[in-house]
């Protein structure tokens, strides 16, 4: 299996968003917190498109 560029930005934006949303609940800072969640959900689409690019690449060497 291969990872691409856009699988690890988007699970590291994705990690960030969760310190970032956690650390906002924590000192009751709704903007942070929502900066955070907004933060996290980019980063899954981009680890889910580069997970899609994984998986084509797979399909187009098959075989």
């Amino acid at each position: 299996m291969t990872i691409n560029k856009d699988q690890i930005s988007g699970r590291a934006e994705e990690a960030k968003g969760a310190v970032k949303q956690a650390v906002g609940k924590a000192v009751g800072n709704k903007e942070l917190e929502a900066r955070g969640s907004i933060q996290k959900s980019l980063g899954s689409v981009q680890a889910i498109i580069g997970d899609a690019k994984s998986d084509i690449a797979k399909v187009v060497q098959a075989p």
